[in-house]
């Protein structure tokens, strides 16, 4: 790729940007979110098509012009964008080859397709049954389907956007292992993510973007078995334009035994799946927050951590069979959203885009969302104070917009995650429970982040925290309860809370 530009009303986001990736390599791409790693990938995949953008592309020595995405598929270009492209009530089978169907004059041919389906399955290691249900199979799983997919198309070249962001440690694994193993059979792959441990695990080389600019390629590793030589701190610090000291901030106070009164306290709390009513997703929970606390959630993917969020704050997942929720001492309902908000309980979800946020909406209706009747004059939005809280946020929590009208699909990974601290930060809750907070965040924005959930601490709000990311649950957390399979394994203190201690408490047994 040289020389690509690509702008969009009023924001230019990719600006003179260089690429090169060889034959059977593993590129990364780094950079903070707003760098235009996703623009870049969506020029060279066609989904910005030919003719959008300013540049050229050559593609096995020969120049090429997409002008759409089956054109970039034809010749062997496949992208996995962050969001998976699957229809869950089809069966994996049908998914795979969605669009690419082995067909005569109009009729599908069920036994090649599910014969097909089998042998790529096999290639990548997804030990289920064609006929599946892809609603039926965890993210994990999905994102073989989505690699499946990809090989039905004889790709050549692999694009795929923060594949690991939802998946948990061991699932991560298996898909960075099949990476590994397509490079080995001679397909190249450019991976976007920002788990640097990640990219020096397996990335040859790795491209950092900033500002829409190319910074630097450096090689990680000088061969594809070597050990790698790049410091996370040198991408690091080529993505953010300095070195970061920190990875957190230091705690302006920590809670501990010096915490105040206690704000939450679950007691007994058991979720029954929605559709499988026999079977508990959250077993017996207890636990409790207090004041000015960071309180920690780690467990393993299935654990339950986000199904006894979700449960908690208006009974948004599951069926509620037992158990009782108080806050500042006293017992309270949280059998609706309103109820639980009533109740100064605020719930910041790992799925902003689907639960979080109005994508088509601005960021001046998003923050005022969870808090509306305080805008209100006799049924009438004041507008005017609607804007001025919008703006005030837009500065505090450094958003980066150009105004409080941009609507927030707009907007970064990391600064539509600020529009959601934002609005609930806005409603003033007394207890938040934050899941996945970070999740498809730089490291950059991440920083930010951890400063506002640690400012909230020191004015004596009670945080949640639940997290797949170890490091960052040491790094913020008084202490840290550990879940298996629904039901609470441990709890642990943050002196005596190192990943060994937190793994083998995540994986026990408790049956």
């Amino acid at each position: 790729m040289r020389s690509i530009t690509k702008t969009f009303p009023g924001v230019k986001a990719l600006s003179d940007v260089h690429l090169t990736v060889r034959p059977g390599e593993i590129h990364a791409i780094c950079g903070e979110n707003g760098a235009g790693k996703s623009t870049l990938m969506k020029v060279l995949s066609g989904v910005h098509g030919h003719g959008s953008y300013e540049g050229e592309i050559l593609f096995e020595g020969e120049p090429v012009a997409f002008r759409d995405i089956r054109a970039s598929e034809k010749r062997g270009i496949v992208i996995i964008h962050q969001e998976l492209a699957l229809v869950p009530y089809l069966s994996i089978a049908e998914n795979i080859f969605l669009g690419n169907e082995h067909a005569t004059r109009g009729v599908i041919s069920w036994n090649e397709t599910l014969r097909s389906a089998d042998r790529l399955m096999k290639r990548v290691g997804l030990p289920e049954k064609p006929q599946t249900r892809v609603a039926d199979i965890g993210v994990g799983k999905q994102q073989l389907v989505e690699i499946a997919k990809a090989l039905s198309k004889e790709v050549k070249l692999l694009i795929l956007d923060e594949p690991t962001a939802a998946l948990n440690d061991e699932d991560s694994g298996k898909l960075l292992q099949l990476i590994l193993e397509l490079r080995e059979q001679g397909i190249a792959s450019i991976i976007i993510s920002h788990k640097l441990n990640e990219i020096r695990h397996i990335a040859d080389s790795v491209t950092i973007l900033r500002d829409g600019r190319t910074i630097e390629t450096l090689p990680v590793r000088e061969t594809p078995s070597a050990e790698p030589e790049l410091s996370e701190d040198r991408i690091i610090r080529g993505m953010v334009g300095r070195d970061l000291d920190n990875r957190f901030p230091d705690r302006t106070h920590y809670a501990g035994e010096d915490a105040g009164e206690t704000a939450l306290s679950v007691t007994g709390w058991t979720v029954r799946h929605p559709i499988d009513h026999q079977r508990k997703v959250v077993d017996d929970v207890s636990l409790e927050v207090r004041r000015g606390e960071i309180v920690g959630i780690a467990g393993l993917m299935g654990a339950g951590r986000t199904e006894l969020a979700m449960n908690i704050f208006g009974r948004s997942y599951g069926i509620h069979d037992g158990g009782t929720v108080a806050v500042n001492g006293r017992e309270v309902q949280t059998r609706t959203v309103p109820d639980a908000v009533g109740h100064g309980i605020a719930y910041v979800t790992e799925d902003r885009k689907t639960y979080g946020l109005n994508l088509i909406d601005n960021i001046n209706r998003n923050i005022s969302l969870a808090s509306l009747p305080g805008f209100t004059r006799r049924g009438v939005v004041d507008e005017h104070e609607e804007r001025r809280v919008a703006e005030h946020f837009r500065k505090s929590m450094n958003i980066k917009a150009p105004t409080v009208f941009e609507q927030v699909q707009r907007l970064s990974g990391g600064n539509q995650q600020k529009v959601v601290l934002s609005k609930w930060i806005h409603a003033g809750p007394e207890v938040l429970i934050l899941d996945e907070p970070t999740r498809g965040i730089d490291i950059g924005a991440k920083y930010e982040i951890y400063t506002v959930i640690d400012e909230l601490a020191a004015q004596g709000k009670a945080v949640l925290f639940i997290s797949s990311e170890l490091p960052e649950l040491l790094g913020m957390c008084d202490r840290i309860y550990t879940m298996a399979a629904g039901r609470l394994t441990g709890e642990i203190a943050r002196e005596d809370a190192t990943q060994e201690v937190l793994m083998r408490h995540m994986t026990m047994d408790r049956s």
